[in-house]
């Protein structure tokens, strides 16, 4: 059997289902895509308002720790 013959023979997934199935297929699939999209959207919005509000309640101490002036000299300096 040549290879052409071969390949017309096998029939795809669009080929030997109902082209309306065939079609919500897909549209399902891209819902299940946006959804997923959204998710993963409101994941990241929830985390940066986390981030917030953890650096909203941070005590002076932490904050100051986290500073990158070297406070000794500018102590020493005044």
């Amino acid at each position: 059997m040549s290879k052409k013959k071969k390949q017309e023979a096998e029939l795809t997934l669009k080929h030997s289902i109902n082209a309306d199935l065939f079609e919500q297929l897909k549209h399902k699939k891209q819902e299940l895509e946006n959804e997923e999209a959204d998710k993963k959207a409101e994941e990241r919005r929830l985390k940066a308002e986390e981030q917030k509000r953890r650096e909203k309640n941070k005590s002076f101490e932490e904050l100051l720790n986290e500073s990158s002036m070297n406070w000794k000299e500018f102590k020493d300096r005044g």
